[in-house]
């Protein structure tokens, strides 16, 4: 049986994956969610120290075993990296709200170009930029959140990541989507993400929400990555 190796956006923090991970784990699937807090303080290229930390990972819990490979949000770039790297053989890559890097061997942009001006706009004496949660207004993030409690434990957690982290362009190897991959939609914002996975002819499973749905209905996202992995669920 495949393990699900849940990659979370170094934007953000592991957290954003361990209730769905439970469940996985309550219907008798490993789950791991690799934390990739402090990839941003590590010298570039920082997909190398994602590679890092999720090789590490399953090394220590689930040496050898085949993978499902999960990336939410923008660590959708990094799946063809480590779907090409990876010492297990990934089987299946899920996409969960999450950019679809280029299916033709060429590098992906962490952020796109049209995106950068906005994040330099924001870069902090140090270089880096402030939390996730504090780029946008109250009332774009407010609804993203279950509770407070959830809130308040999401958001310790976000990183300042250097602006460097941004502008990087991450390998995507030829080859990558030639493994069984699929797209879980969560919020309007990524129709686009998802129309791109059709036209790849992936299958796309739409769990209504918004982007951290994971955090306010998990138990809908454990059974939808199980029904996109071909795998068993009760």
């Amino acid at each position: 049986m495949a393990v699900f190796v849940l990659v979370h956006s170094p934007s953000v923090g592991p957290a954003t994956w361990q209730p769905a991970a439970r469940l996985l784990a309550a219907a008798g699937h490993q789950a791991l969610v690799p934390s990739l807090l402090g990839v941003g303080d590590g010298p570039p290229p920082y997909w190398r120290q994602v590679l890092r930390a999720v090789t590490g990972c399953l090394a220590a819990s689930a040496p050898g075993q085949p993978v499902v490979l999960v990336a939410h949000s923008n660590a959708g770039v990094f799946v063809p990296v480590l779907a090409d790297r990876l010492p297990q053989r990934v089987e299946t890559c899920i996409f969960a709200d999450a950019t679809v890097p280029a299916a033709d061997g060429a590098g992906t942009p962490m952020a796109p170009p049209e995106f950068l001006p906005f994040l330099e706009g924001k870069v902090e004496a140090d270089g880096r930029l402030p939390q996730w949660s504090r780029w946008w207004d109250e009332d774009d993030i407010a609804g993203l959140f279950p509770d407070e409690q959830t809130r308040r434990l999401l958001t310790a957690q976000e990183p300042r990541l250097p602006l460097a982290y941004y502008r990087e362009v991450v390998p995507a190897p030829a080859g990558w989507a030639d493994r069984r991959c699929a797209f879980l939609q969560f919020s309007a914002a990524y129709a686009e993400p998802a129309g791109q996975a059709r036209s790849l002819g992936w299958p796309v499973r739409t769990v209504p929400g918004e982007h951290l749905h994971q955090v306010v209905e998990p138990d809908a996202i454990a059974r939808a990555l199980l029904d996109l992995a071909g795998q068993p669920r009760p």
